[in-house]
């Protein structure tokens, strides 16, 4: 296994990113803020406008860093990396599976049984830890329901079918997401999830992780040689990182929405962190935003014991042996792909 290596998030509008020999520096004003060498970082990150050196874009590319993009809302905007890891044959395996209907159906269906059981786990973990606190009827009902629509996903025989029932699934653990939240309840209230701008502060935090997820998850597909624009249940879309999305789908509940409740039940964030748009969409503010990534940084130091590879690996690392896991599986290593299930 891999070593969990460290991301830098660039947050400062002004700040510029060059190289000297093997080391990253960010520069405000023609000082030096931070000096990191290449080889602790797997990624960085930028949010805003954040000028980059040739050298260090270069730099980048032979050591397999990946560089993304950002705007300062959380929008990719795009990404640098160098060449493409892995065997061609692993890349031609996985272009004729997602034209195979059969196996783009067969992969589809882990991908969302292991969201909708995850997402079902969320709500057991909070009326576990919190009966006294919540509405515990809808929540229990809700996690029969998923169990249902779990076990409906073996007998679909099409895609769409399955799609459908991914966003049923979808729609009724958001509408118990609110009853999650149970402190400063005035500031972080939710109704639905909303994406395209996010109109509330739950949603803007939910978009931002997610986007921050989906980069982890983009660098794992290429670090074992997968291509992330090619998927199955997501199909293809130019510009869309479909593979990258597929796998998201086992790690948006785990990763993303506890982290989010977690930030404001335990109060590490409040409402004033948040900036309310002309156009009606809600951003964090620069101060906030660092908190939210500082404590992304830490969740992926935490250990876990891998439920199939029966060993203890950092959590930051789940995106890395699940997409392990799935190429071993396109070049017929495994018999099938073990999606990752939250225990």
């Amino acid at each position: 296994m891999r070593r969990l290596l460290n991301t830098l998030y660039v947050t400062t509008p002004e700040a510029y990113l060059a190289c000297e020999g093997e080391n990253v520096l960010v520069k405000v004003d023609d000082q030096i803020k931070l000096r990191i060498p290449i080889h602790n970082l797997e990624g960085i990150i930028t949010f805003g406008y954040s000028g980059a050196s040739p050298a260090l874009i270069k730099l980048c590319c032979e050591r397999g860093v990946a560089f993304s993009f950002l705007s300062s809302n959380g929008y990719f905007l795009g990404r640098v990396t160098g060449k493409t890891h892995g065997n061609v044959l692993l890349r031609r395996s996985q272009y004729r599976w997602s034209d195979n209907e059969e196996i783009t159906l067969r992969l589809s269906k882990r991908f969302v049984v292991a969201k909708i059981l995850n997402s079902r786990v969320c709500l057991q973990r909070a009326l576990r830890d919190h009966r006294d606190k919540i509405e515990t009827y809808e929540l229990e009902l809700t996690v029969d329901n998923l169990k249902r629509l779990a076990k409906e996903v073996e007998n679909v025989t099409d895609i769409d079918v399955l799609r459908g029932i991914e966003g049923e699934a979808a729609k009724q653990y958001f509408k118990c997401f609110d009853m999650m939240i149970l402190n400063q309840k005035d500031e972080f209230s939710f109704h639905e999830r909303i994406r395209r701008p996010p109109t509330d502060k739950v949603n803007a935090l939910l978009s931002f992780l997610y986007t921050i997820l989906s980069h982890d998850v983009e660098a794992a597909l290429e670090s074992v040689g997968l291509d992330p624009q090619v998927g199955f249940l997501h199909s293809d879309r130019p510009g869309r990182s479909s593979l990258a999305l597929d796998l998201m789908e086992e790690f948006r509940a785990y990763f993303v929405d506890r982290m989010v409740l977690s930030l404001i039940n335990r109060k590490q964030i409040n409402g004033k962190g948040f900036i309310e748009k002309e156009s009606g969409a809600v951003i964090m503010n620069d101060d906030t935003k660092k908190t939210v990534l500082t404590e992304w940084q830490n969740r992926k130091r935490d250990n876990i014991t891998h439920p199939y590879l029966d060993e203890k690996i950092p959590v930051g690392l789940l995106p890395y042996a699940q997409a392990l896991l799935l190429a071993r599986h396109i070049r017929g290593d495994l018999d099938d792909y073990p999606p990752f299930f939250w225990k």
